[in-house]
């Protein structure tokens, strides 16, 4: 893993904002790649003054809409196709998919927003907003900003705290239990605002 992550760095340093906007890209695809070991160093690099730290936020979330555009075509081209063929044998059918389109239609910000936060989920969150037909435009705007929020996250520890791996891995725990914790928080409300109205 130290490997990986020395190749990352200096790939980063090698490639600069290219590099952190194709390392971007892989994660938030459906190549299961973690941001952290692309967006800390790229923070580290900013407090060096080797890179400008608005250009890696730029860059980082750039790189993580390409990401998610890709997974949301891919799905909505060829991931409905084979749902329709093939999904009589899994219990999907076209009602199914038009619930989901349904579903997305009404709930795909919070959905997009919320799925960008947490690990794991952030780089498949696409796929059902692709096979739901969410607005595009809704899309992009919802998964640059869940994506905006935990690029800014990443570099900001990778600014301050570039030098300490002991405190990053701590500090990074605490934030990803504390940013699981926040959506879990926001569903509720969602959900206690939607029955509401």
């Amino acid at each position: 893993m130290q490997t990986i992550i020395d190749f990352i760095v200096n790939l980063v340093g090698d490639f600069g904002y290219f590099g952190i906007f194709f390392m971007m890209f892989l994660e938030s695809s459906f190549i299961p790649f973690p941001s952290e070991v692309v967006m800390i160093p790229a923070g580290y690099l900013a407090h060096k003054g080797e890179m400008n730290f608005f250009a890696v936020i730029f860059f980082g979330i750039l790189g993580s809409l390409a990401g998610a555009l890709l997974n949301y075509y891919l799905a909505l081209f060829f991931g409905r196709e084979i749902l329709i063929k093939y999904g009589k044998y899994v219990f999907f059918d076209e009602n199914t998919m038009q619930k989901m389109e349904n579903f997305f239609a009404k709930h795909g910000h919070i959905s997009t927003f919320s799925g960008r936060l947490i690990p794991v989920v952030r780089q498949y969150i696409s796929l059902p907003a692709g096979l739901g037909r969410m607005n595009l435009a809704i899309f992009c705007f919802y998964t640059s900003l869940g994506a905006g929020i935990w690029v800014l996250i990443l570099a900001a520890l990778g600014y301050f705290l570039g030098q300490n791996e002991a405190l990053l891995r701590e500090y990074l725990h605490l934030i990803t239990l504390a940013l699981v914790a926040l959506v879990v928080a926001l569903i509720a409300f969602y959900v206690f605002y939607q029955k509401r109205k």
